[in-house]
C-alpha cells in the first residue's frame, strides 16, 4: 500500500487501543497498521519511553516508529492521573506496579495506595495525548490532548476497556468506563477526545 492509500501506522502494540483508533477514524478512509507488522516488538526494540511528559514520550514514539516504517505515525501517550496521590501514576500508568505488571497488578496497586480515602478525595482524570508525524523528521508534528475527568471507585467494576477502566467511575453516567458500551466510551473518552482533536487537523491537511 503506497501512502496516497492513508495508511498510518499505530505506534503501539495495544490491541484495545487499535480496535478504538480503527473505528474512531475509520470516516477518514485511514488504516491503521499497528506497529508490529514492521517488526518493532520483535525485530525491533520498542521505543524507550524516556521523557518526563505525556508530549514528550508521545514524540519519541511516533518519531521511532515513523523511522522504521517510513509511513506518517499516530502516537499516543495517556495515563491516569490522581489527585490525592500529587498525579499518580501519570506517565507510569502502564507499568506503576512494575515494568512487567498486568493492568490487574496495576489496579490492585492503586488500590491500596488510596485505601482508607474518603470517595471526595478521590477525584481522577485520564489524559490522552496524540502526536501525529508525516515523516521522521517532521519538524511541525500535530499534537492533540483530551482528558476524562472522573472519581476512583474502592472495587473493580465491568468487563469492557482495559487499564484502570474498571476503576474508573464516570459521575455523568454512573457507570465506570469499563461498564460503558464501546461506542458510548468512544464519544466520552479521553482518548475520543484527542483524536476529535486530530480528526480535524487531518481534515484540513493533505495526507
Amino acid at each position: 500500500m503506497t501512502k496516497d492509500n492513508r495508511q498510518v501506522v499505530l505506534a503501539s502494540g495495544n490491541k484495545g487501543k487499535l480496535a478504538e483508533f480503527q473505528q474512531l477514524l475509520e470516516p477518514l478512509n485511514i488504516r491503521m497498521t499497528p506497529q508490529s507488522e514492521f517488526g518493532i516488538g520483535t525485530n525491533f526494540p520498542e521505543a524507550e519511553e524516556t521523557g518526563l511528559t505525556f508530549i514528550e514520550n508521545a514524540i519519541l514514539k511516533a518519531r521511532y516508529a515513523a523511522g522504521i516504517s517510513g509511513f506518517p505515525v499516530i502516537a499516543d501517550d495517556s495515563g491516569l492521573e490522581v489527585d490525592y496521590l500529587n498525579g499518580e501514576p501519570g506517565i507510569y500508568s502502564a507499568r506503576y506496579a512494575g515494568s512487567e505488571a498486568s493492568a490487574a497488578d496495576n489496579n490492585q496497586k492503586l488500590l491500596n495506595r488510596l485505601q482508607g480515602v474518603k470517595s471526595s478525595e478521590r477525584t481522577a482524570r485520564f489524559h490522552c495525548v496524540l502526536v501525529y508525524l508525516r515523516h521522521e523528521n517532521d519538524p511541525t508534528p500535530i499534537i492533540a490532548h483530551g482528558k476524562w475527568e472522573g472519581y476512583i471507585i474502592e472495587e473493580t467494576l465491568g468487563d469492557h476497556g482495559f487499564g484502570y477502566d474498571p476503576l474508573f467511575l464516570v459521575p455523568a453516567e454512573h457507570r465506570t468506563a469499563a461498564e460503558l458500551p464501546s461506542e458510548l466510551k468512544n464519544r466520552l473518552s479521553h482518548r475520543a477526545q484527542a483524536l476529535q482533536q486530530l480528526v480535524g487537523y487531518l481534515k484540513e491537511m493533505k495526507h
